[in-house]
């Protein structure tokens, strides 16, 4: 089977922003006196909307806190978020090589963070031009693990067989409710070789 499409999720998959993502949120919380271990950000954190974390944290205080309170620093967050990834190259020397041996592929990527965040660095880190279709958090009613992201990427490209390149089990679910094939990789280093075997193994 041949792909026309490679879809990719942006954070842990392009970039290695998840710990960033950590830090941030961990500096914001702790202005509510809250606290936020590695361990809980990666069973609650990754690959879904915010809104779920929140929802585990505000559960663990007392008296418990309004989710609200916290989506409403969401704003604060990204722009942290952006004044660190935008300090550095946010992108390795391999997956840049990658995506410019990719050009055989409708290529897009796919993912719960918003808009404002994630294209900003795609443009900085000169991955914006290789992606036909971006799907962003604020672009679909249901984010994953629902399929409506993979969905509308899709239809965006046109595309018919799709890859999606994933790190969370929300993001593979999402992939697979929407009927693409996915590739599992645990960390950005890792996915390069990974795809490129996945792809080679199919002639």
């Amino acid at each position: 089977m041949r792909y026309d499409a490679i879809l990719f999720d942006f954070d842990g998959v392009l970039a290695d922003t998840e710990p960033v993502h950590f830090a941030c949120w961990r500096e914001i919380l702790q202005t509510f006196g809250m606290s936020l271990d590695w361990k809980t950000y990666c069973e609650h954190g990754i690959g879904v909307s915010d809104r779920v974390l929140f929802s585990v944290l505000c559960r663990q205080t007392d008296p418990p806190l309004e989710v609200e309170r916290l989506i409403a620093e969401y704003p604060r967050k990204k722009e942290l978020f952006r004044a660190r990834m935008l300090e550095q190259q946010p992108f390795s020397a391999e997956v840049l090589a990658l995506l410019s041996q990719l050009r055989d592929y409708r290529l897009a990527v796919v993912t719960s963070s918003g808009q404002a965040e994630v294209e900003p660095i795609l443009r900085h880190g000169g991955l914006l031009d290789f992606f036909g279709a971006a799907v962003y958090g604020g672009d679909v009613k249901h984010l994953k693990p629902a399929p409506d992201p993979y969905l509308l990427a899709m239809e965006r490209l046109r595309a018919r067989t799709g890859l999606a390149v994933e790190d969370s089990d929300a993001g593979a679910a999402s992939a697979r409710s929407a009927g693409l094939d996915v590739l599992r990789v645990n960390k950005p280093s890792d996915m390069p070789a990974l795809l490129r075997d996945r792809l080679t193994g199919l002639f």
